[in-house]
């Protein structure tokens, strides 16, 4: 969501391209999204991307420098990069580094890999320019974001911002777009392969929906047989991220549908001026 929040904010005046690792990709080496690709070629996200954004270009490479170096070799070489996931890649020096640390689960309480989630030492969130609390509750106070500004004790250069995710009231396939309404009074499941399907199942419930739980592991690969399963459910809801690699296996199926999502950023009117002004 960060990622396509800053192609919605810089693509009407830069040229841009997206690079990312291209978590769990059948390929190699660097490679741009065509109409030849999918999730599983260039992983889930960049896929997600490339059928998102029409006037950008989608790049994976696991190695970011040598990525960057294909992307200003090409004809038409971005003016600007967007690193997805690319903080600890310290051999490639990024103009502005924005780090993201969940509402519940502050970096600052956290600890190394493996006993903990991080993948460094606390003190390399020095190097960041932005901090952004994620999935806030809409309606977090001044109060509870001053505490959480205490506690992550900004350097002075640091700017921190609050958001949260915001679910559309629509949902789509390639072939429908129906209001969420829809799935009222009917039977469906939820089949989530993300890191915390927990928001998004008690959005669903506080908008009066129920249904059944299919969890799996981020950036799941579903097996044949798994997807056998999910053939014999009458409707399946989604996010738009698993619908990416699930689309493959329901070509032209109308009873499959994701939920879009988009990032919203509290006091954006700074944070994008922020962006901007780096980039000139």
């Amino acid at each position: 969501p960060m990622i396509e929040y800053l192609v919605r904010l810089l693509s009407s005046n830069y040229s841009l391209a997206t690079l990312s690792r291209g978590y769990k990709r059948s390929t190699d080496g660097f490679v741009i999204a065509s109409e030849n690709s999918s999730a599983s070629t260039i992983g889930d996200e960049p896929f997600q991307f490339y059928k998102k954004f029409e006037n950008i270009i989608v790049s994976v490479d696991s190695d970011r420098r040598n990525g960057i170096s294909q992307l200003l070799e090409l004809q038409n070489p971005p003016e600007v990069i967007l690193l997805d996931d690319a903080f600890q890649h310290r051999r490639v020096k990024a103009s502005t580094y924005i780090l993201l640390t969940p509402y519940n689960d502050l970096y600052v309480n956290d600890i190394l890999l493996p006993t903990g989630n991080l993948r460094e030492p606390i003190s390399g969130a020095k190097r960041a320019d932005i901090i952004i609390v994620t999935k806030c509750p809409e309606t977090i106070s001044e109060d509870e974001k001053d505490r959480i500004v205490n506690f992550l004790k900004p350097e002075e250069h640091q700017k921190v911002f609050f958001s949260w995710i915001a679910y559309s009231r629509i949902i789509k396939n390639s072939i429908l777009e129906k209001d969420l309404e829809f799935l009222k009074n009917k039977k469906f499941t939820l089949v989530t392969g993300i890191a915390n399907p927990q928001p998004l199942e008690d959005y669903l419930k506080s908008v009066g929906l129920n249904f059944e739980n299919l969890n799996f592991n981020d950036h799941h690969e579903f097996t044949s047989s798994e997807i056998e399963i999910l053939r014999q459910k009458e409707w399946i809801l989604t996010t738009e991220k698993d619908y990416m690699r699930l689309s493959a296996h329901f070509r032209e199926s109308e009873t499959v549908f994701y939920l879009p999502i988009e990032l919203k950023i509290d006091k954006h009117e700074a944070f994008d001026g922020l962006i901007r002004n780096s980039i000139q």
